[in-house]
């Protein structure tokens, strides 16, 4: 009878030991945390955004994106439906492929897996942190934290990456591989704020609005998301920052100085802006900068915009075409010079990770090292935000499952 060490109880570890038991192994599972899916159940602040409907390897970061071709095949997200679906789970798609569990509620999908894993007889082991995995000939040798030894068949990591540190992330799982003779691609925050070092942004922290936000780099051309952007002391954040956050990450580990430009009124071109700012400042012209700006714009934005260009006494009626094409200017392309990602600690995932060359992605096997499997975050896939990285984790745990299984 195989004992099989699944090593983090997040989606891919919980996917894959329901899929690896039967009544010819033992499994036990693992996590330093005391309950399973600590990523689970804050994703989408809470509403558990588990999964994407629309799904290619196109939307996922690596360096051997053909890496993902077999699984998108074999646990598609028909596949991932009907799997949550004989648990009892049921989903729902929404704005752009997004999906979340018809209650809209984490808590829910915990709970149901949980009882899954106790149904299914799997030893959960929460609240034991593994420290080393070892192997001599054929037996691998997990230690805990307490020094405590037990000898496995067959083993897998699914313990994620640094990301998160407050979830549980750590470099468990890129240790392990090293340790292996793994290649490891050097890992990365990847859906995280970004830091500046504009002094700006602090006198308009905690300020959200809707805007594009455009990267200007050689290396990566067109780049532009379309979303919420907010302020904040350190930096900049929302949903528009972090979907560029990929490409940051990777030019900033060059070395590269990166610059972004923020269009804070993307609905408007600068032509009919322009004409928006001349028609006021005609019909209102003992007004003043920050009167006018406020039918458009956030207070503090428009205290900064007033501020940077010297007009915070002006009224219209001073205001030349040339200082309304200078508003429009700073409305349009407001620069920020990026000097940091927020860190590992605030990151959603990383990128970088384990050489997924020498993985079989057919069953998420090292091709170093027989029995030993590798899932999830831990290899050099990242996906875009969205529930792209929780639809790796689902397929690769599934994959990883199936091979533990025999």
């Amino acid at each position: 009878m195989d004992r099989i060490a699944i090593i983090g109880a997040g989606a891919s570890g919980v996917m894959a030991a329901l899929i690896a038991k039967n009544d010819h192994n033992i499994i036990d599972l693992y996590d330093k945390n005391d309950c399973i899916g600590k990523k689970i159940r804050v994703s989408g602040n809470g509403k558990c955004n588990i999964s994407n409907a629309n799904i290619s390897k196109y939307d996922y970061f690596g360096n051997n994106l053909d890496f993902l071709e077999y699984g998108l095949k074999e646990f598609n997200y028909k596949r991932f439906e009907k799997f949550c679906n004989d648990l009892g789970l049921y989903l729902v798609e929404k704005d752009e492929g997004k999906v979340y569990p018809l209650s809209f509620e984490s808590n829910s999908v915990i709970k149901i897996f949980y009882e899954k894993i106790k149904e299914k007889g799997i030893n959960l082991r929460l609240s034991q942190e593994i420290v080393s995995v070892k192997k001599s000939d054929k037996k691998f040798i997990l230690e805990n934290s307490e020094k405590k030894i037990s000898l496995y068949d067959k083993v897998l990591i699914s313990s994620g990456s640094k990301a998160a540190s407050k979830l549980g992330g750590s470099s468990f799982s890129e240790d392990v591989a090293k340790y292996f003779g793994h290649t490891i691609y050097q890992i990365y925050p990847s859906l995280v704020q970004l830091e500046t070092k504009e002094k700006k942004v602090s006198k308009m922290a905690g300020v959200k609005i809707e805007a594009k936000v455009t990267l200007l780099s050689k290396e990566y051309k067109s780049i532009s998301t379309l979303g919420d952007v907010l302020f904040a002391k350190y930096g900049l954040s929302g949903f528009a920052v972090l979907d560029i956050s990929f490409y940051v990450s990777k030019l900033l580990l060059k070395n590269k100085e990166v610059t972004i430009s923020i269009d804070m009124l993307p609905q408007y071109d600068r032509a009919k802006l322009q004409s928006i700012l001349s028609k006021t400042c005609k019909n209102n012209q003992e007004s003043s900068l920050e009167i006018m700006l406020l039918g458009l714009l956030p207070y503090k934005i428009v205290k900064n915009i007033s501020l940077e260009l010297g007009f915070i006494n002006k009224k219209l009626k001073e205001l030349s075409i040339k200082d309304i094409k200078k508003i429009v200017q700073m409305i349009k392309d407001s620069r920020f010079c990026i000097i940091d990602t927020h860190g590992f600690e605030y990151a959603e995932v990383c990128g970088g990770g384990i050489d997924t060359f020498e993985i079989n992605p057919k069953t998420m096997e090292s091709k170093l090292v027989n029995n030993l499997y590798f899932s999830g975050e831990s290899l050099d896939i990242v996906g875009k935000r969205g529930g792209y990285n929780f639809a790796f984790a689902w397929m690769s745990g599934y994959l990883a499952g199936k091979s533990l299984k025999g």
